[in-house]
């Protein structure tokens, strides 16, 4: 196991240098230049090119990128061009709330994707498992902005059972020093406040969890369908064991390793996912700032966030490959 994990380790260092220089010539390459940016569109040549000597912009590429990585192994990010308020600040603001999110809809996904998946395989080729495949396509299909404007129409405007916009209401106050609102709520027994921000929480999760659902519920199915084939089931069965044990011992156990990486690998889905569906129910989280960076040519947001976003995806997936390997010997023997 150790090996698997050195070897896993290893495999990350050229994946993050990839990262850091598809991050960094890809904002350089977008209309306008950072200097621009931080003067606007009227500056003329002469301050940009002060700008551009002031940051170090008038250096050789490779010059500038060696900066950019010494700049973030310090975790320093520079400066947000319009809030002039450090990058990483704004970071440890924003992130805990797409965070929150993304663990709610992966929730939803789960607690629905799973059951869902097991009760059509168990009932295959009957009607109830052709409406699961029914369900699960257009879960795969609808967009989701469309899917969430749809919630926020329905149970928002139309029925007034839930709130549309933001993570709390503004009459609730809330200390949240980790600005993981739940969290926070919970620890200062502020019941008011955690029911609040569940109930805000409700149509941006399930917006963002329903393309999940249909991907864990479809492999669910298939993983079940191949369990049901093998000879231990059919041995336990013969030996009397009730379906419910044979279920749980037997069928589950061995289904969930292929569904344990697609949930992982959902990671990604979720945190692109979240740039529209926070849009839509202006949620304060990464997806509404990187767009409000892109409207504003804001380089220093767009490069710290998404260079950020893409080192939290591969360790997540990191972290799905040493789980997945624990629990089944042969990924790591082979």
């Amino acid at each position: 196991m150790l090996r698997f994990v050195v070897r896993r380790l290893l495999l990350l260092v050229p994946i993050l240098i990839g990262l850091s220089i598809l991050v960094f010539f890809w904002v350089r390459a977008l209309p306008g230049g950072p200097a621009q940016a931080l003067l606007g569109e009227r500056a003329t040549p002469e301050a940009v090119a002060v700008i551009e000597r002031q940051y170090g912009l008038d250096k050789p590429i490779h010059v500038q990128y060696w900066r950019f990585v010494e700049k973030v192994a310090r975790f320093d990010f520079g400066e947000s061009t319009t809030s002039r308020r450090p990058v990483v600040e704004e970071l440890k603001q924003r992130f805990p709330a797409t965070v929150e999110l993304a663990l709610a809809a992966m929730f939803f996904s789960v607690a629905f994707g799973i059951p869902l998946g097991f009760i059509a395989a168990k009932r295959y080729g009957t009607l109830t498992d052709h409406a699961s495949l029914v369900a699960s396509l257009f879960g795969i299909s609808i967009p989701i902005f469309f899917l969430a404007i749809l919630l926020k129409y329905v149970f928002a405007v139309e029925l007034g059972l839930l709130p549309t916009v933001g993570r709390l209401s503004v009459l609730i106050d809330l200390e949240h020093p980790t600005n993981f609102y739940l969290l926070d709520a919970l620890v200062t027994a502020n019941v008011e406040a955690f029911w609040d921000a569940i109930k805000h929480l409700v149509l941006p999760a399930v917006a963002l969890g329903s393309i999940p659902l249909a991907v864990i519920a479809r492999i669910t199915r298939a993983a079940v369908l191949d369990v049901l084939n093998e000879d231990y089931v059919r041995t336990a069965r013969a030996k009397g064991m009730s379906p419910a044990i044979v279920d749980r011992r037997h069928v589950m156990r061995n289904a969930l390793l292929p569904v344990s990486t697609i949930i992982g690998l959902q990671v990604g889905l979720l945190l692109s996912g979240a740039v529209l569906t926070e849009k839509v129910f202006a949620w304060p989280g990464m997806g509404t700032w990187l767009v409000d960076a892109i409207a504003d040519r804001n380089f220093p947001v767009l490069q710290g966030g998404i260079l950020f976003l893409a080192i939290v995806f591969v360790l997540v997936n990191l972290l799905v490959d040493l789980s997945y390997a624990l629990v089944n010997p042969r990924i790591r023997l082979s």
